[in-house]
């Protein structure tokens, strides 16, 4: 049987986490006019449309067709002023066998132009409008596909007798405002009073954010969470091939000194500890501050994930053993047994990969938990992992007869690896319902998560009664003995998961569980919320004359399932809550709303974090502003209580 070599599953992967970073921008769009001349009412002018294109990338043309990638469209949005006048127009495409299609698909390589015909609509009034067209594209390298995204290109075009800014008098502004209203597609902008009494541009103040004091603690939790991952991954099945290749290694070696053992051992947990925080450090630098938001709602990443988990799982039921190279382990072993100092940090990075297949459910909770922080966070969660997981071989390392002591391998890992392996079909599900919800699916929802859930313990607790078999695992003798505690154990799990599917919040698992149905919020002690409609809070704020409490927040944010189950339910923050309007707008779904609740939350204030929580008078400006995941209820109390006092410190509005 073929082996799937997890070199196989690590190219896929990083490929998937540059195509996500890739999916920011490997295509740069422009607009422009060839002539600078004013156009009259009911003439007709052209605009270029240009695109820069990452090396690598294709974009697909406008003609292309059949069932391949989504070709190109180019259109203009809804205007009182202008209306397109004919085809856009472009060169003709490269032609070439595609592998992600295995068909023939038109597209362009390094550069692209349109010619867009454009009709200025009789009766027109002069002055300066603003022309925006926008441009619907999918992107491909020779292995990965992105979602399609729009991209929306303004561009001022004078119409009639050039009239300049300066000598134009208020009510004229006023009436070409009213004239050139903007369309409800159209992305969110400040609006309002911006300017001083003498004209002169003012300075929007920043919105004041109460949580900014929380970034030490919060990210001290995480390291926390990646010591306990650590820990636990030192208990799974993969650990144990390592201890007699550590044994026969540290023995062999014969250090001479204490001081010599001692570098040796240090030297191999430095080679665990490198591995792991190469790629924290990786991430850090590829993503930067806020790009792991956009990695984490990655359904494509989703996908890769998910089918690695199922692989690890059948691999730890018996399947294709799902390892590192042999002849990768072998050249790295022999290296290390002739190196020196370096074969010690050689053999670190030998012990990484050898229990890469256990330790990947801990990582992806990781990965999955760092996309709500900075860039910091992924290289503090690697690094703490590695040192928790590194440090009890450095310590027998010192010592290696102890080593020895270690029980050995037989049916009793056979036993561990089948529990493992249902607990990675668990953590697989996580990653597929992320995939559903930026999707829209709705296949993959909370119940049928739970439900599996409880599938996943209820055949864990048979098993380990001794009730079945799990792949190469044997059927186990009667529960007697200490093994009561982990069958009662599993039993109990898949009972009380059971109950969240009537309603029931499961306290931390919420951050790991799809959100719950917006039809189902109001029914219980939870409040309900407009959702993904920000111009109907600010219509029924400003009828209730109050303000408005807007929600940023992600399919598939893990903090943000954690406070909508356990922050928003205690019964002081949903009594100040209730004292608002609410709105929670998702941002990492795909399509035009999403991309405009991002804007806003960009615009508004200045990151693309989530969650972030922001309070607004009914005419959209800011008053204060909560980001990130808090366990201190008083802090966010405080937050929620001075939305309602506090003045708001800009007089920049944000309407649609």
């Amino acid at each position: 049987m073929m082996r799937i070599r997890c070199a196989l599953v690590f190219v896929l992967v990083v490929q998937a986490l540059m195509s996500a970073r890739a999916a920011q921008t490997p295509v740069v769009w422009s607009v422009d006019r060839q002539e600078t001349t004013p156009v009259k009412a009911g003439e007709r002018f052209e605009v270029v449309v240009g695109a820069t294109i990452d090396f690598g990338w294709h974009l697909y043309a406008l003609t292309q067709t059949g069932t391949g990638p989504l070709p190109t469209s180019i259109t203009l949005e809804s205007s009182p002023i202008f209306a397109p006048a004919g085809a856009p127009i472009t060169e003709k495409p490269l032609e070439g066998f595609d592998p992600n299609f295995d068909i023939v698909t038109q597209y362009y390589d390094d550069q692209a132009l349109f010619r867009v015909p454009v009709r200025v609509v009789d009766g027109a009034p002069d002055g300066e409008h603003t022309l925006t067209v926008a441009v619907r594209f999918q992107t491909c390298n020779e292995t990965f596909c992105l979602p399609a995204r729009t991209e929306r290109l303004p561009l001022t075009v004078v119409v009639g007798r050039v009239v300049p800014r300066a000598a134009a008098s208020a009510a004229s502004a006023t009436a070409a405002a009213a004239a050139v209203a903007p369309a409800p597609a159209s992305p969110i902008v400040p609006s309002g009073d911006t300017t001083s009494g003498s004209g002169a541009p003012r300075e929007r103040v920043p919105v004041p954010d109460l949580a900014a004091s929380d970034a030490a603690t919060t990210l001290g939790a995480y390291a926390w969470l990646a010591a306990a991952m650590g820990a636990l991954s030192l208990l799974t099945p993969c650990v144990f091939p390592m201890v007699p290749i550590t044994v026969s290694y540290f023995t062999g070696r014969g250090a001479r000194s204490r001081r010599e053992a001692t570098t040796q051992a240090l030297l191999y947990g430095g080679g665990i500890v490198l591995t792991f925080a190469a790629l924290g450090m990786t991430l850090a630098l590829v993503f930067g501050a806020s790009g792991l938001n956009r990695l984490a709602a990655n359904p494509w990443l989703n996908i890769v994930i998910t089918i690695m988990f199922l692989a690890f799982a059948a691999s730890l039921f018996g399947g294709p053993q799902l390892s590192a190279p042999s002849s990768m382990l072998t050249a790295v072993t022999a290296r290390a047994n002739r190196a020196g100092a370096a074969g010690a940090l050689l053999m670190g990075l030998a012990f990484t990969l050898t229990s890469f297949t256990c330790t990947a459910p801990f990582l992806g909770t990781l990965l999955v938990v760092a996309s709500q922080g900075d860039w910091v966070w992924p290289l503090v969660g690697m690094t703490t992992f590695a040192l928790v997981f590194a440090l009890p071989f450095v310590g027998l390392a010192l010592v290696p007869r102890w080593l020895q002591s270690l029980p050995r391998a037989g049916t009793w890992m056979l036993s561990l690896k089948a529990v493992m392996g249902l607990l990675e079909i668990a953590a697989a599900m996580k990653f597929l319902s992320n995939a559903d919800l930026v999707w829209g699916w709705g296949v993959f929802t909370r119940d049928v998560v739970i439900a599996i859930w409880v599938v996943v313990a209820a055949v864990m607790a048979v098993y380990l009664a001794g009730g079945l078999a799990l792949g190469h695992a044997p059927r186990l003798p009667r529960v007697r003995g200490v093994r009561w505690v982990p069958t009662a154990a599993a039993a109990v799990l898949a009972a009380w998961l059971a109950t969240g599917m009537s309603g029931r919040r499961l306290g931390e698992l919420e951050a790991f569980l799809p959100p719950v149905d917006a039809a189902d919020l109001g029914a219980g002690r939870e409040l309900s919320w407009i959702v993904n409609d920000y111009d109907a809070a600010l219509t029924q704020a400003a009828s209730a004359g109050g303000r408005v409490l807007v929600d940023f927040t992600g399919y598939t944010c893990t903090n943000c399932r954690w406070m909508e189950a356990n922050m928003f339910t205690r019964p002081d923050v949903a009594r100040e809550m209730a004292r608002y309007t609410r709105v929670r707008l998702y941002t990492d779904g795909l399509g035009e709303p999403y991309e405009r609740h991002q804007a806003l939350e960009q615009e508004m204030l200045g990151t693309v974090a989530l969650p972030f929580y922001a309070v607004l008078e009914a005419d959209g400006t800011p008053v204060v502003a909560f980001g990130g995941l808090t366990r201190d209820e008083a802090r966010f109390l405080t937050f929620l209580r001075r939305g309602q006092t506090d003045s708001a410190p800009t007089a920049t509005s944000f309407r649609p």
